[in-house]
């Protein structure tokens, strides 16, 4: 019985990741074809209903990290899909006004071939039992670039969405009312780029951590 749950356990994750990762494929090669042929100002419009949808497809990680299918922890997968998810929906969603800047193009880019490479290793360790060492290589290197660039560009599109949320006082609560309680969405948003603060080198650190971990077992095996 126990083999039949290991069995299905790798069956479903092996779906899970290549499925996303036909999502992300699909977010990079419009994001760039956009790029060539219309500029930076037309990647979200191109985009974005694939983003939507692979990017929200990670709360399953959530779920499967609080139950344990995987073995990545929930404080370190949390904040990453949060922060995400912040930026795709109260930010790009919500505000128009922000969807043509480059940062747009950036966070697209550095997120796409991010989760290409992190899909597809996961995909092949399930489906296979392990991945090819240029996978894996590729999977604890390139965040060393791209991780930068990608917080860069969820910053400074939160950043640049603060006037538009001052004044649209979009998702705001006002007292009095019912419930008696009131939510201010422009401090909410300050509240998160204060959180990129600490958090931010913190998940970088943890990264590196291991990177160190798997390209020295790597070598070893």
């Amino acid at each position: 019985m126990a083999g039949f749950f290991s069995l299905l356990r790798r069956l479903y994750l092996s779906v899970y990741n290549w499925a996303v990762f036909i999502g992300w494929a699909q977010v990079l090669f419009l994001a760039i074809r956009t790029l060539r042929e219309s500029g930076h100002q037309h990647v979200y419009n191109a985009v974005e209903k694939p983003l939507q949808l692979a990017q929200t497809a990670a709360v399953l990680e959530i779920l499967h990290s609080l139950v344990g299918l995987v073995r990545s922890p929930i404080s370190a997968t949390l904040p990453q899909i949060g922060s995400r998810l912040y930026v795709l929906w109260p930010i790009l969603h919500s505000f128009p006004e922000v969807r043509t800047h480059f940062f747009v193009s950036s966070l697209v880019i550095s997120w796409s071939i991010t989760e290409i490479i992190r899909y597809s290793f996961f995909g092949t360790k399930e489906a296979l039992g392990a991945a090819p060492s240029w996978l894996m290589w590729l999977r604890y290197s390139t965040f060393l670039l791209l991780y930068p660039t990608g917080i860069s560009s969820e910053v400074g599109l939160i950043y640049l969405a603060l006037p538009y949320i001052k004044k649209s006082e979009k998702y705001c609560v006002r007292m009095p009312n019912t419930w008696n309680f009131s939510f201010d969405n422009f401090y909410a948003a300050i509240l998160v780029l204060g959180i990129y603060v600490p958090g931010s080198p913190h998940m970088y650190t943890y990264m590196l951590g291991q990177r160190k971990k798997a390209l020295s077992k790597s070598k070893r095996d």
